[in-house]
C-alpha cells in the first residue's frame, strides 16, 4: 500500500529544484508528522497496518540518503 506521505517523500527527494538542505527539512517535517501517527496508533485502538511504520521508514532512508543525523526529540527519545 503506497500512501500519501511516502508519494510526498518520493517527490521531494526527485525534485531537482530543492537544495539538500530544503528536502531534508521537509523530510523531517513528513519524519515528525509520522512519529506522532505512529504514538497515536500505538496508544489507540487505530489499525496496526496503517502504514505509520512503513512511511517512517521510508521517510528515515531519504534522509540517510542526503546524509542527515537521526535526530530524535520528545520523551520517547530520552
Amino acid at each position: 500500500m503506497v500512501t500519501f506521505n511516502a508519494l510526498r517523500i518520493k517527490e521531494i527527494v526527485e525534485d531537482d529544484l530543492l537544495s539538500i538542505d530544503e528536502k531534508v527539512d521537509q523530510l523531517r517535517e513528513i519524519e515528525t508528522e509520522a512519529r506522532a501517527l505512529q504514538r497515536a496508533a500505538s496508544e489507540s485502538p487505530m489499525n496496526a497496518g496503517d502504514g505509520w511504520d512503513d512511511d517512517l521508514v521510508t521517510v528515515r532512508k531519504a534522509l540517510d540518503r542526503f546524509g542527515a543525523d537521526n535526530v530524535r526529540k520528545g520523551a520517547a527519545s530520552l
